[in-house]
């Protein structure tokens, strides 16, 4: 027997560190109780307590009583999680740990410990790590069915092997039908070329396009840059020095291509692209120099209409869609400022001359040009900033839209707000003129606005090719429609949504639409709280005890309410392509603020952008939204935050599901981790499909570029990135040496934490290794390949 506790320093110094975790515990779990959540904190806390004071004492029945607690939590954890690896970590880690700390020979000499319990008191923290050791497969786990769907008709070119728009054709379905690299070989891509932008941060989401033998990309700051798609030498680069300052979003996602068949010489092929200072500019594809036939030496003013506003309110992001020589612009609009924030006009302009062709401003819908000298367009209306998709044929250009200004309240918002906000609508090409809309929330107050580009395909319905719109949202829900009349193709089911919390002279609609496509996840519950330690974790409870939730439509009020999903949605600018989806899962807390008592900063328009408050000016609150998580900036709910989905689009039904991404390199605090465990953390890209059965998506923090099989959804492939690609990939074969190329920006993203580059990397398979005949799959081939440390 091993005495004298008293006479060694570890048991006291344990003790003191146990009782400080079970009086948090307990005064939490009792704040927590208060609020109606689980009574295990309080308890817990109070039997750590008692432990603590055995321990200081040298009494081996501290031991006892803690491994008691330990197996007690241990059961709690399960009833709450069941053998869910990363909701159980928070629950049981940090108690494992400290119990192997426990019978460690500094702390088991200070007690009074018999000699036959020696070997038991040793095994029973190791035996129970070894029973937590098989949940550990159990934090990322892959959904699938037992079926694949069969092929759809897309709108795609036989013979064509560029990249022509941001979303590959104008359908936006972001599909190659290469299939030179397949799910046999992909495994032995490897870095081909990298080229440096010499501008890195805060954000490189560009697509590349790859025409006539280059490719052409811009950065956040819209440099345009075109380079020799086989070995990325740069041939030249536009710089239209613009100023960046004061604005939110410092981002381009990429540029227009266009040519006239019949022209030929200077500017016969052209780059469009918009600007953050709210320019549309044309330069020769061939050279880059300005196309002086366009608008004013090369560029046209996208403020005319728009009226004086602060810089940084009106500018565009994505890339202006081209379509029948038009070239159709909306914008993003700075969101909470103001109900007279600038107009969410959507203008058509000639490829050519640069001339307006017309302009849509659903506040005065019976004009089709410019407005008045003296006068704008209708302020405050729906933006669009997104992507835009057209059918020629049909003639309709199809624009995601967002919300009215503010996003928040909507008490003052107009008839023409009500019918057009966060829809898509179908403008006839020519004129302008709406031919319908289809709206995915009613009277939106929680920023579930549309940014992803609407996806066209044609399904086979009863034995006939349907012209289907695939429009999926911030909310999870992926509404399919027929693109000729808007009519639902799949069900949309209005269902009652919560009718109390809102701020006085709020309303809120009776009902919203639901798909029966959805990728909405379920309504949280205390249970689904999570944080790296208990202590985060119990934080997290009480934070959501103590806020308004009633699951996705509770609406922002005087209190704080929970918003799940966040701002960031389900599935945003990135979008879906046929027939894979991406999912991003953050909440978010909104709460409005009386004017007279917010923070008086708060209340300024430009200052107020940069810390989570919007002033909402005219209306007669000010709101605060914030990321719903830690103090260590980690999510209060539990992982995975990102996932990967195949969904089968004739039947509506998931064909497997998987969390998207590991946590190497992210942490708290930003802090990478190092862990190469699958965790699905949030994520901001999009993804591409081949013909030959893959998937290809960068988007995640951890800097890869992965490959998965789009029928089974197993990872095939990944390549190290230098920064995170949070972007759209592009894939193509070169005209010159026939190899097939995957080309990603890879420039991270400063607000989500992750490092920035300049680099656009190029993987390819090596020459002797091409091959266009049928592949078997292999297996394991998911190693670090590309960039290294």
């Amino acid at each position: 027997m091993v005495a004298g506790g008293a006479r060694h320093g570890a048991p006291v110094v344990t003790a003191a560190i146990v009782a400080l975790i079970g009086l948090f515990l307990a005064i939490g779990g009792l704040w927590l109780a208060v609020l109606g959540g689980s009574w295990y904190f309080a308890l817990c806390g109070g039997a750590m307590i008692a432990a603590a004071k055995l321990l200081a004492k040298g009494s081996h029945w501290g031991l006892r009583t803690y491994w008691i607690i330990l197996g007690l939590t241990i059961a709690w954890a399960l009833r709450e999680v069941g053998l869910q690896g990363w909701s159980l970590a928070p629950r049981i880690a940090c108690p494992i740990v400290l119990g192997l700390w426990l019978c460690t020979p500094w702390v088991r000499r200070g007690l009074d410990l018999p000699t036959p319990d020696l070997i038991n008191l040793r095994l029973t923290p190791w035996l129970a790590t070894a029973a937590a050791l098989p949940l550990l497969p159990l934090m990322g786990t892959t959904y699938s069915s037992d079926s694949a769907p069969d092929r759809l008709a897309l709108d795609l070119d036989s013979s064509r092997i560029e990249w022509r728009h941001v979303g590959g054709t104008l359908s936006g379905t972001r599909f190659a039908k290469t299939d030179q690299i397949g799910p046999g070989n992909v495994s032995a891509l490897e870095v081909t070329w990298r080229f440096g932008t010499g501008e890195a941060g805060p954000t490189f989401e560009a697509t590349p396009l790859v025409v006539n033998d280059t490719l052409y990309l811009c950065t956040a700051k819209n440099i345009v840059i075109a380079l020799d798609p086989e070995t990325g030498a740069e041939r030249w680069r536009h710089d239209p020095e613009v100023d960046a300052a004061l604005h939110m979003n410092v981002v381009c996602r990429g540029v227009s291509y266009h040519e006239q068949p019949a022209a030929m010489g200077v500017c016969a092929r052209r780059v469009i692209f918009s600007t953050l200072d709210a320019r549309l500019i044309a330069l020769d594809a061939e050279t880059g120099a300005k196309c002086q036939d366009f608008g004013q030496n090369g560029s046209i003013s996208l403020m005319e209409g728009i009226g004086p506003h602060p810089r940084g309110f009106y500018y565009s992001t994505s890339p202006p869609t081209i379509v029948s020589d038009r070239v159709v612009v909306g914008a993003l609009v700075m969101d909470n400022q103001t109900t007279m924030a600038p107009s969410g006009v959507i203008r058509a302009f000639d490829a050519r001359t640069g001339a307006l062709s017309w302009a849509w401003d659903m506040g005065a819908p019976e004009r089709t040009g410019a407005p008045a000298k003296g006068h704008t367009y209708t302020p405050g209306t729906p933006n669009a900033w997104g992507t835009f998709s057209a059918d020629a044929q049909l003639g309709l250009v199809y624009v995601p839209l967002g919300n009215p200004s503010p996003d928040f309240w909507g008490g003052a918002r107009r008839s023409f707000d009500e019918k057009y906000g966060s829809s898509v609508v179908a403008l006839d090409i020519a004129t302008g003129r709406p031919r319908w809309s289809f709206q995915t929330t009613h009277h939106d107050l929680w920023d579930y606005d549309v940014p992803a580009q609407p996806v066209l395909v044609d399904l086979p319905i009863d034995g006939d090719l349907r012209p289907a719109l695939v429009q999926a949202t911030k909310r999870g829900e992926i509404f399919v429609l027929d693109r000729r009349t808007g009519e639902p193709i799949f069900p949309v089911e209005e269902r009652s949504v919560p009718q109390t919390g809102s701020a006085p002279g709020e309303r809120i609609s009776p009902t919203q639409p639901f798909s029966a496509i959805s990728l909405q996840p379920p309504d949280l519950t205390e249970s689904d709280m999570w944080g790296l330690t208990p202590i985060d974790h119990l934080l997290c409870r009480i934070r959501f005890r103590s806020m308004r939730y009633e699951g996705i439509f509770a609406p922002p009020g005087l209190t704080g309410s929970l918003k799940y999903p966040g701002a960031t949605g389900v599935i945003n600018w990135g979008g879906v392509t046929i027939d894979e989806d991406r999912s991003l899962l953050v909440a978010f807390v909104d709460q409005l603020h009386p004017r007279q008592r917010a923070p008086k900063r708060s209340r300024q328009i430009t200052d107020s952008r940069a810390y989570n408050w919007g002033p909402q000016e005219n209306t007669p609150y000010v709101i605060h939204t914030r990321p719903f998580q830690t103090r260590a900036k980690i999510p209060c709910t539990a992982p995975p935050w990102g996932r990967i989905n195949a969904i089968d689009l004739k039947t509506g039904r998931l064909l497997w599901s998987r969390p998207l991404g590991t946590a190497r390199d992210s942490g708290p605090f930003d802090i990478p981790s190092h862990l190469p465990l699958e965790m699905g953390p949030p994520n901001m890209g999009g993804a591409i499909s081949t013909r030959s059965g893959l998937t290809l998506v960068g988007a995640t923090v951890d800097r890869y570029l992965r490959a998965f099989n789009s029928t089974t959804g197993e990872e095939l492939w990944r390549g190290r990135l230098p920064a995170a690609g949070h972007s759209t990939p592009v894939t193509y074969v070169s005209e010159r040496s026939g190899r097939q190329f995957v080309v990603v920006a890879a420039g991270g993203h400063a607000a989500l934490g992750s490092r920035v580059s300049d680099q656009v990397v190029a993987f390819a398979l090596p020459e002797p290794k091409i091959h266009r005949g049928p592949a078997k799959t292999t297996q394991g081939a998911s190693g670090d390949h590309g960039f290294r440390e």
